[in-house]
């Protein structure tokens, strides 16, 4: 992806309006992970480095109108402030002449933090106007907010109709990580996905499985596979409408898909259900399955032992109970350990590695759920087609 970066435009003495993702948990007012914020400080510290101002702007979770206080970025304001060691002032709002007036005081080395951008109906719409008005806080834009990258919002598109738009350097790592996967894969290319449903990944199976050399499958969309290969899963979440897209995959994929062949399934769907481990045509009547079984591991570490670019987008089980994470825990142990390029899809694959304390030793994890899976389907996300070619 060949965009220009803040690398390729002078910054001395401008304004410089920077869209980051600081759409982070929050509980009783404070933010409980800072993840989203630290990924954005290489690029604000080289902005800053460069004697220009800085205007931040992001949403933050759904609200419905601005007077939704819960969703007010005032306290990412106050967690950027504490890592950069710096004061990070915080605008009444994101547009209009009080807002416009501080980001035209600023100084070199100073930073404005705006109020939640969907405090505006106008965002989501990427209502023009109000884009406009954004664009007037500043002299260069720059897009650090790849997790939004694939929503067309005023905030993330709109703005760069009026100001000179480049990509910041989290940005720009996620294009280029992500983009290797799609545009230039090293071989052999193992992608691994895994997540409920079928019907929310098609597009993803479909391009995955025209370039990778292998595509492991889990997690519910497993159970649709096979239940398509005539399997009975039982009580196994299996997505009655997309059979006939699951029998299609298979017929078109030859031996690239790996599906389950053992399960560790349970009673119920519950953290304290009962469980055992049983061969895939096995299932007894009343049992679901919520994870993969060790034939299954052993047969994925085989594959993946000889990859040199893994992708890995969804975990394999219901990883959010302890009974049924092995699978997911141990992908996540053989990515770690393995010397390939690792792109983690963020969301769920994020999670997992992180709580499997093996985030660290990924090539890359990303930090956009919804906007890694569309760019791995193969779309132009509109953040990104806004932006200047080099």
């Amino acid at each position: 992806m060949n965009k220009k970066t803040v690398k390729d435009v002078d910054l001395k003495h401008k304004r410089v309006l920077m869209r980051v993702d600081f759409n982070v948990p929050m509980a009783d007012g404070k933010v409980t992970d800072d993840k989203r914020i630290r990924a954005a400080l290489p690029t604000i510290q080289y902005i800053l480095d460069q004697d220009a101002s800085l205007v931040l702007m992001s949403h933050l979770g759904r609200p419905k109108s601005a007077s939704d206080s819960e969703f007010s970025l005032h306290a990412a304001s106050e967690t950027l402030s504490a890592l950069l060691g710096k004061p990070v002032q915080m605008a009444p709002d994101c547009v209009g002449p009080e807002v416009e007036k501080m980001s035209k005081a600023l100084k070199p080395g100073e930073i404005l933090m705006l109020e939640n951008t969907r405090f505006h109906a106008g965002e989501e719409k990427n209502d023009l106007e109000l884009a406009k008005q954004m664009a007037a806080l500043g002299d260069i834009y720059v897009n650090d907010a790849f997790g939004s990258a694939h929503r067309a919002h005023a905030s993330t598109t709109g703005v760069a109709k009026f100001l000179p738009a480049v990509s910041g350097f989290l940005m720009e790592q996620e294009l280029e990580y992500l983009g290797r996967a799609i545009a230039n894969p090293e071989h052999p290319y193992i992608a691994i996905l895994g997540g409920a449903k079928i019907s929310d990944k098609i597009l993803v199976v479909e391009t995955l499985l025209s370039k990778c050399d292998q595509l492991i499958v889990g997690g519910g969309m497993a159970n649709t596979f096979l239940a398509a290969q005539g399997l009975n899963m039982q009580d196994s979440l299996v997505e009655e409408a997309s059979l006939e897209t699951a029998k299609a995959v298979l017929a078109k994929s030859g031996n690239k898909l790996i599906l389950p062949v053992d399960a560790v399934i349970a009673d119920k769907f519950d953290a304290d259900a009962n469980s055992q481990i049983v061969d895939v045509d096995k299932i007894p009547a009343g049992w679901r399955m919520l994870d993969v079984g060790p034939k299954t591991i052993s047969a994925y570490k085989a594959v993946l032992q000889t990859a040199k670019l893994v992708v890995w987008n969804g975990p394999v089980g219901v990883f959010e109970m302890p009974k049924f994470a092995e699978g997911t825990f141990a992908i996540a142990r053989m990515l770690a350990e393995s010397k390939a390029t690792t792109v983690i899809g963020g969301g769920d694959s994020a999670s997992a590695v992180k709580k499997a304390g093996v985030a660290k030793q990924m090539t890359h994890v990303s930090t956009g759920g919804g906007a890694s899976l569309e760019f791995l389907e193969g779309k132009e996300l509109p953040g990104v087609a806004a932006l200047l070619d080099k």
